[in-house]
Formats: structure tokens, C-alpha cells, sequence
């Protein structure tokens, strides 16, 4: 990596988590050191079009002003200067954009990017996918089912009085690929099942329901490539029910404990299996790991992994490598870096390729 080593921004994108990728990007802009990198951005919007922008600090208004591409043009000699990079930094929170299809583009231009390749990005957004990873890998997760929109809409009776059998309350109904708690529902009471449901469906054709954990929700950051390490680990504490959309992004009043109050062992075994399930799935670069910790019992139970985590100002994944005694800009340094080690790796080995 070398000074003026020029980094584009890809954000904004298809899915819910369309906003949140529009703060994190402009989080991320900000905090790249201008000394080492010329940063440039290409924002997509909601119908997935393309168009190189000054930046994401841009007012949403005139984001989606102008021309837009339907496809990013590698080839194009007309724009190419303003398109290509060094390194491509996917800040796309969700489906086309987390989940595979960004960096598929990425891998067939064979440029390099930050971040998680496409197996584990794709395998980390589907969440009932991760939980069958991180089982093969001997890691607690609660107990959980699987539940289809086709299954639900032709046995739908069959369904209900299954989950009412199968789970005490509360237990939660969420959409199998998205994240930023959209469509999440807390069920305290079995006569909400149905709409809970419904309303994970309005987002993906997969929904999970899940065992409600009594406890506290921890948060550990990690980072890497084939020696990931973990951060120390941060807790959630909501304002509201759980944390929602609304108590992440609107309402602003969850607090934080950064770094959680937690006894060294507890601590070390969160770390641990953080780094565990981010080898599960075959992640690289980052991820952030959720976790309950049960308050009866202090059992942890790995909930979910986050390929590209939230990196607004109040996001947890670069606040607890801050507490760790990694910086914004260092932080953001180090996952560039990583990034170009993975495509020289990949570079290495030429198995697959026409030669």
C-alpha cells in the first residue's frame, strides 16, 4: 500500500438497511486518512443504479440526482477514471450488498476489496445458514426453526400450533437475510405469532424463530484473515424492549457498556468463540459476532455474525476496537491492508483458472 492509494467507497444499495449504509459510508469517508488515500464513492440507489459521487457526505437529494448506470462499467474508457480504484470498500449493510453479490462483481473483475468473500458473506447473511455453520463447529446457539413463506402460506394452522408447541415466550420472528433488526419481532404472547410472522415475510421468503435468551446482549468485534483476533467484547443495553431498528438509528437512547462489565472468563470465552464463528463461516477482514448471555445460568449463545457491521458514529464494531487500542483510522488501515493481503493470496493460488 502505497501514499495516495486510491479507495472507493461502494453505499447506499437495494436493501432496508438503505439509510444505515449512507451514514456508515460517510462515517467511514471521514475517517480515512487523507494523507494516505484518495477516496472516491460510488453511491447505488434504491432501483440498484449505479453513479460515481464526490462523496457520501452528499445530501441524499442530490445522491439521486443525475444519471445513473445500470452496471458498473470496468471497461468503459469514458469513466474509468472515475469508477476504478486500488481497493473497492463494500459499506452495503444487507441483501446485494453483504451478502455475496457485490463481491461476486468484485471477484469476477479480480480487483481487490475489503471485506468478507462471497461464501461467507453469503453464508453470514442467511442467518438459519450461519446457525448450521457455527452447529458443525460445536458453538451454543438457542434453539431455533426454520419457517418458509410457501409452508406458511398452504399449512398455515399447522405452522402456528407448531411454534406454539415447539417455543415458550418470548421467543422472536425474524427475517432469515436481512439485519439492522428490520422486521424483528419480540413474541410475548401467542396470539401475536401470526402477525410477527407476517411481518418477517415482508422481507424474505425465510424467516427464523428463535428461543427468547433472558439476558444480557454482548457484542464482540473481530479481525483478520487467517489469524483473526477478537475484541474486547461491548454490551447492549436497549431503551426499548430489545434492540430494535428504532432504538438503534432513531430513537438514539440505548446505552453502551464499552468494554461490558463481564468476569475474565466469561470475557475470554466470548472472544473465543467470536473468533471461532468467524472461521465457521470462512470470514475474512471483519465481522461482528452477537451473542446473548443468559443471566440465570451466564450461558452464552452465539446469535449471529455481521460481515459488514455498522460504522456509524455509535456503531459497536469500531468503538470496541477503539477500547482495544485500535483507532478509527487505524482500524481502517489495518482492513485495507487486509484486503489487498487476501488478493494477493488469491493471486497465488491459480487452481480453477484458464492459464
Amino acid at each position: 500500500m502505497t501514499t495516495n492509494t486510491k479507495v472507493t467507497l461502494l453505499f447506499g444499495g437495494r436493501s432496508a438497511e438503505h439509510e444505515i449504509s449512507l451514514i456508515s459510508a460517510a462515517s467511514i469517508f471521514k475517517n480515512l486518512d487523507s494523507r494516505k488515500y484518495k477516496t472516491s464513492a460510488i453511491f447505488i440507489n434504491r432501483e440498484g443504479n449505479w453513479k460515481a459521487v464526490e462523496s457520501p457526505l452528499l445530501p441524499a437529494e442530490e445522491l439521486n440526482r443525475g444519471q445513473f448506470q445500470s452496471f458498473l462499467p470496468w471497461t468503459d474508457s469514458s469513466r474509468s477514471a472515475a469508477l476504478t480504484a486500488d481497493i473497492y470498500f463494500p459499506v452495503l449493510h444487507g441483501p446485494f450488498g453483504e451478502d455475496g453479490t457485490i463481491q461476486g462483481l468484485l471477484e469476477m473483475a479480480g480487483v481487490p476489496y475489503v471485506g468478507a468473500a462471497v461464501l461467507a458473506s453469503s453464508a453470514g447473511m442467511d442467518k438459519a445458514t450461519a446457525k448450521i455453520l457455527f452447529q458443525a463447529s460445536d458453538l451454543p446457539v438457542a434453539d431455533y426453526t426454520v419457517l418458509r413463506e410457501e409452508d406458511w402460506r398452504t399449512n398455515r394452522e399447522t405452522a402456528l400450533k407448531k411454534l406454539q408447541g415447539t417455543f415458550s415466550l418470548p421467543f422472536f420472528v425474524k427475517p432469515a437475510n436481512l439485519g439492522s433488526s428490520v422486521g424483528i419481532t419480540k413474541v410475548d404472547a401467542f396470539e401475536h405469532t401470526e402477525k410477527a410472522v407476517e411481518t418477517a415475510f415482508l422481507y424474505d421468503e425465510k424467516i427464523l424463530v428463535e428461543k427468547g435468551i433472558q439476558g444480557r446482549e454482548i457484542e464482540c468485534s473481530v479481525l483478520g484473515n487467517s489469524n483473526p483476533q477478537a475484541s474486547l467484547p461491548g454490551e447492549v443495553i436497549p431503551h426499548r424492549d430489545f434492540y430494535d431498528y428504532e432504538d438503534k438509528y432513531i430513537e438514539g437512547k440505548t446505552s453502551f457498556g464499552i468494554p461490558a462489565k463481564l468476569p475474565p472468563d466469561i470475557a475470554a470465552n466470548i472472544q473465543r468463540i467470536a473468533v471461532e464463528a468467524f472461521k465457521a463461516i470462512d470470514c475474512s477482514g471483519m465481522a461482528r459476532v452477537d451473542f446473548f448471555l443468559e443471566r440465570k445460568t451466564n450461558a452464552v449463545y452465539l446469535n449471529e455474525i455481521n460481515t459488514i457491521p455498522g460504522f456509524t458514529e455509535i456503531s459497536m464494531y469500531p468503538k470496541l476496537w477503539e477500547v482495544s487500542g485500535l483507532s478509527f483510522p487505524g482500524l481502517l488501515d489495518t482492513l485495507i491492508g487486509l484486503g489487498f493481503e487476501k488478493f494477493r493470496s488469491r493471486k497465488r493460488n491459480t487452481r480453477g483458472f484458464c492459464p
